[in-house]
């Protein structure tokens, strides 16, 4: 990696910083202490190259994400970060509620008591 911060890697941590403040410092300390490129790799791609396209909000993609992080039941660090994340975003609390609720109808009950979890404790930061 350079000496000086790329664009991609600049963006993606600004984006990171309006979706919850301090964010940014904590990630990147994680994933640069993994190696060098990790920030730019990893947060570049998800963060400056898909979540800022056009075409749908950020606040309906928050909710995109809890919904498949749900489901998905194996990223319970991630799944309350983007619950928090959310709610910064306008996505309100009731709304977070039937996320959850919808999971358990498609991912199953241990996918949404899992969720559950990671709600209460969203709800409980902000």
């Amino acid at each position: 990696m350079s000496a000086t911060p790329s664009d991609r890697r600049t963006q993606a941590l600004a984006l990171l910083e309006w979706l919850e403040p301090g964010a940014p410092e904590r990630v990147a300390e994680n994933l640069d202490g993994f190696h060098g490129d990790a920030t730019e790799i990893l947060l570049g791609f998800a963060f400056t190259d898909v979540v800022v396209r056009e075409g749908i909000s950020l606040k309906t993609r928050e909710m995109l994400t809890i919904a498949m992080l749900a489901a998905m039941g194996t990223a319970p660090g991630q799944l309350e970060f983007h619950m928090r994340a959310a709610l910064n975003t306008g996505v309100t609390r009731e709304e977070i509620v039937e996320i959850v609720l919808q999971v358990a109808v498609y991912a199953g009950i241990p996918a949404s008591m899992n969720a559950i979890t990671a709600a209460k404790s969203a709800f409980t930061s902000v």
